[in-house]
């Protein structure tokens, strides 16, 4: 067997373990609270605290009295079974049959339907109809990954990161120019930074080759 690939070399700074929230879908999301994949994932949502900032940046309110120790762990299996079905559609393979199962099942219950009620003046959601039982919640997160399977638009969308270093799985805006990375302002950035320290090196590598070379 082949030596496992290697990440390149770089730091861990606070805002590689930021909570991303730009992934384009509920679950590519979900996905992206696991950075750096698949060589050396980098974990961004690995407590109670994190579990709860990811939940609100979702727009997910778990029903009062859930575990959070349950739910990270359900959510962390629902992220590695949505990252190797999203995964296999840009490499051109077959996701385990253990991916697929976890999301059929997870995504089987009925996730409770949104209810309205009449103010005075006007009209408001009805207090508690956005409190997701656990396994609803995990149902929202998994319908979302299979309707992106399932809609041919959004699964032609679907891109990769072009950093070695970030990899993440998003997906392009319907309309204008794909993105070559998950971010602009980040890897985007990152990377016109080290091609122009790659450029200045070369640069003054060529002008002490002809001084090595004087007499």
């Amino acid at each position: 067997m082949g030596a496992a690939p290697q990440a390149p070399r770089t730091r861990v700074t606070a805002r590689a373990r930021d909570l991303r929230f730009d992934a384009g879908s509920l679950s590519l999301n979900l996905v992206a609270t696991a950075g750096r994949r698949p060589v050396g994932p980098l974990e961004r949502m690995g407590d109670a605290e994190r579990l709860a900032a990811w939940c609100g940046g979702v727009g997910l309110t778990p029903a009062p009295g859930y575990d959070p120790d349950a739910l990270l762990r359900s959510l962390h299996a629902l992220r590695d079974a949505a990252y190797d079905i999203a995964s296999s559609l840009l490499d051109g393979r077959r996701p385990s049959p253990a991916s697929v199962n976890l999301v059929n099942e997870l995504a089987a219950p009925e996730p409770p339907a949104p209810r309205l009620e009449l103010t005075p003046d006007s009209v408001r959601p009805a207090p508690g109809s956005a409190l997701l039982p656990e396994d609803a919640l995990l149902s929202v997160v998994a319908r979302d990954l299979i309707d992106l399977v399932s809609d041919a638009s959004r699964r032609e969308r679907l891109t990769r990161c072009a950093s070695e270093v970030c990899r993440m799985l998003y997906l392009n805006p319907p309309s204008g120019r794909p993105r070559q990375w998950c971010s602009m302002r980040r890897c985007g950035n990152n990377a016109k930074a080290a091609a122009h320290r790659r450029r200045k090196a070369a640069t003054d590598e060529g002008r002490r080759a002809p001084e090595s070379g004087s007499t």
